[in-house]
């Protein structure tokens, strides 16, 4: 075996030594580039974790506290910029609606200077209006003003007191109704408040619709109120009325507060006209007012404990189609369909709340 691999046959292929020499010559003359060249060697690498892990432990999973506030923060922030939105929408639909009034002055003046043979022409006359904001006719049928007005015994020359007038639905009847002989005062937010408030933008919403015309709501007075207690005089009015405020007077928990300057202002012999959304039965106030509902019984009894009458109740804003079990509320319902398209047409059916409508009175000074 030795034979078959003699030097000989090898010899050939091994370079000799000055070959080999020339070879490591060259390269050390062109050395070869380096990737990355060395920077300075860090003492604390060891000490330090890589930037991979810190990056990892900033992305962690917040706790349900800190996750709680992002979400709170979150909600006020979109809930803020839907305000400074509705804001804006308002600017431009009162101007709107200012515009449209405005060539219909001597109407309205025609309208509010008449001598009516009764309120039921006097209330007629103004239903018929075109001073009234474009849509709210639509809702007589389901609100029944004339009728509700009727049976609390409102008159042309009574003096009025409107608690939280809100959007107007009811102003904008009643202003007209008391513009020659009678008097009207309304509550609502301050409209010079700030725009972050809604109560801001409450107050600027029943503003404009005594402002959009003089003969509409030129003798009529905006009285700002935020929280109780409520001074709104004393022996002051004959007539006093709460159209769907019951529920939120409830939630804010002043509804006694409230009931108390109710009848401080009410005239004695005066009546205190209430219209609100009936819960169903069984459950708290509470509960049901959270709902936008108050229990029928709540109502009596709170407004007995306060020193009122009941003098009567009528079922003109009945409804029975109202199943009262929605889970937004009664706002589910007309006229505000919080839900949008969602099964709209079912709850247009229904239509607005089922109703109560109270009266009471405030009694009598008792002769001596």
């Amino acid at each position: 075996m030795r034979n078959l691999l003699r030097p000989a046959a090898i010899a050939p292929f091994v370079p000799s030594l000055a070959a080999c020499a020339c070879i490591l010559a060259a390269c050390a003359s062109n050395p070869a580039p380096e990737a990355n060249p060395p920077g300075p060697v860090s003492t604390t690498a060891a000490a330090n974790p890589p930037a991979a892990t810190v990056a990892g432990a900033a992305t962690q999973a917040p706790s349900p506290e800190e996750a709680k506030k992002a979400a709170e923060e979150a909600k006020k922030a979109e809930a803020q910029k839907k305000l400074a939105q509705d804001f804006t929408d308002f600017d431009a639909a009162s101007a709107k609606e200012k515009a449209r009034v405005a060539p219909m002055g001597k109407d309205i003046a025609a309208l509010t200077n008449k001598d009516y043979p009764n309120v039921d022409a006097a209330i007629d006359a103004v239903l018929k209006s075109a001073h009234r904001n474009p849509g709210n006719a639509d809702r007589d049928g389901q609100r029944h003003p004339k009728d509700t007005l009727k049976f609390l015994g409102f008159k042309q020359n009574q003096t009025v007191l409107e608690l939280d007038a809100g959007a107007g639905w009811y102003t904008e009847l009643l202003a007209p109704l008391l513009f020659k002989k009678g008097k009207l005062t309304v509550t609502s937010g301050d409209p010079n408040g700030p725009r972050t408030e809604y109560r801001t933008l409450v107050g600027m919403r029943t503003k404009a619709v005594l402002d959009k015309a003089p003969e509409i709501g030129g003798k009529a007075t905006l009285l700002p109120l935020g929280k109780a207690p409520w001074d709104l005089g004393e022996n002051t009015y004959d007539l006093v009325l709460g159209f769907r405020d019951f529920h939120n007077w409830e939630r804010s928990g002043e509804l006694d507060a409230r009931l108390a300057a109710v009848f401080k202002a009410l005239k004695p012999g005066g009546v205190f006209g209430i219209e609100e959304h009936r819960a169903g039965a069984g459950g708290d106030a509470k509960t049901w007012a959270e709902k936008g509902y108050v229990p029928e019984e709540v109502v009596v009894e709170r407004c007995k404990a306060a020193g009122f009458e009941l003098a009567g109740k009528s079922d003109v804003n009945a409804n029975p189609k109202d199943t009262k079990d929605y889970a937004e509320g009664v706002w589910t319902l007309p006229p505000t369909l919080t839900l949008g398209e969602k099964d709209k047409d079912k709850y247009k059916a229904i239509g607005e709340s089922d109703r109560m409508t109270l009266k009471f009175t405030k009694p009598k000074a008792k002769k001596k």
